[in-house]
């Protein structure tokens, strides 16, 4: 290598390493169950000279706690996964930065923050269980507290899973607050199982993925999933939907910029690039969701997936401020 190849070599060298060093560091927090492919997020980066970090903090109510008791020295600059059960927490605990960016035409919106996503918190099934044991299928919440069906639901705490806080919510909005607690009452004698997530909840304790529990606490979106992720294994799906009163609801997730940002602009942007079509297209068959930007098409799958016909929900007062008082209720009606 002569002297002017490696002048150049070193140049090269410097001028990569100043270009790394130039880009600014977005921090994004999510929770666990947050997925897109590499290439979107590279995307956003190349466009604004960035690194975008994403931290995933927990589940959706363990996220939230971690970004409250850190609001004096934010963890992040932004956030996703909040969601229309709990963002009247975030918004009351001062979270959120006062300005957000415009939102796109949406077709679920949340106060506060961006709508990203929205799907549907069920009961899913597993098929096969219920065919060997010749079961019937419940007909109601108040089905699943008879001896029949002692020992065979798992759900996730609604203290630490926004899925879990999501049905919670939709049993009193369905049943009303005393029954609904009454019901749950009825449930930990009926041997209910409490897991601390969605994701333990599914792919450990549900029996299709060998667990021992046929009923679980997730979404609608789930049996397409199981088509999805079989690669051709299915021509139906494996589980089934329960739309039952009381039992569904509708959670919408969203992005906002988080008050204390260090990179408040930049911070703007990547919330806003949540609502982009790259984003958007992305979603449902990385998170099992339905997009929230109208107009974006469904992959075929899709059609596994169903829409119920009603779901259940508390007005946004009331989910305002008395969730915290119902979480308190459920912990001691079934965990104390």
């Amino acid at each position: 290598m002569n002297r002017q190849q490696k002048i150049l070599t070193a140049l090269g060298i410097w001028f990569l390493g100043a270009q790394a060093f130039a880009q600014t560091e977005v921090r994004l927090a999510v929770h666990g169950s947050f997925s897109l492919p590499k290439e979107t997020i590279a995307k956003f980066e190349q466009e604004n000279n960035a690194k975008v970090s994403v931290i995933k903090a927990g589940s959706g109510n363990e996220m939230l706690n971690k970004l409250i008791l850190s609001r004096a020295k934010p963890i992040a600059d932004a956030v996703y996964g909040l969601d229309n059960a709990n963002i009247a927490k975030a918004v009351q605990n001062g979270i959120l930065a006062d300005k957000q960016p415009a939102s796109a035409p949406v077709n679920a919106s949340l106060p506060g923050a961006l709508a990203v996503d929205y799907g549907y918190v069920v009961l899913n099934y597993d098929k096969k269980w219920f065919e060997q044991n010749k079961l019937p299928l419940p007909q109601s919440l108040q089905d699943l507290a008879k001896p029949a069906y002692k020992n065979l639901l798992v759900t996730p705490n609604p203290g630490t899973s926004s899925p879990g806080l999501s049905f919670l919510m939709a049993n009193i909005g369905g049943l009303g607050e005393e029954a609904a607690f009454k019901w749950w009452g009825e449930m930990r004698r009926n041997g209910v199982k409490v897991a601390k997530s969605w994701s333990d909840a599914y792919n450990t304790d549900f029996t299709q993925n060998g667990g021992s529990r046929p009923l679980i606490v997730s979404y609608a979106t789930s049996p397409a999933a199981e088509v999805h992720y079989g690669k051709g294994k299915y021509t139906e799906p494996p589980t089934g939907n329960l739309f039952l009163k009381g039992g569904v609801f509708r959670q919408v997730e969203g992005a906002a910029v988080l008050k204390g940002a260090k990179q408040p602009a930049l911070a703007m942007k990547l919330v806003s690039y949540l609502q982009s079509t790259d984003v958007q297209q992305a979603l449902p068959t990385e998170m099992w969701v339905y997009p929230a930007v109208k107009g974006t098409p469904l992959p075929k799958v899709f059609e596994f997936a169903q829409t119920p016909p009603k779901h259940d929900v508390p007005n946004a007062k009331q989910m305002a401020e008395k969730q915290k008082q119902w979480v308190s209720r459920w912990m001691k009606v079934v965990l104390k």
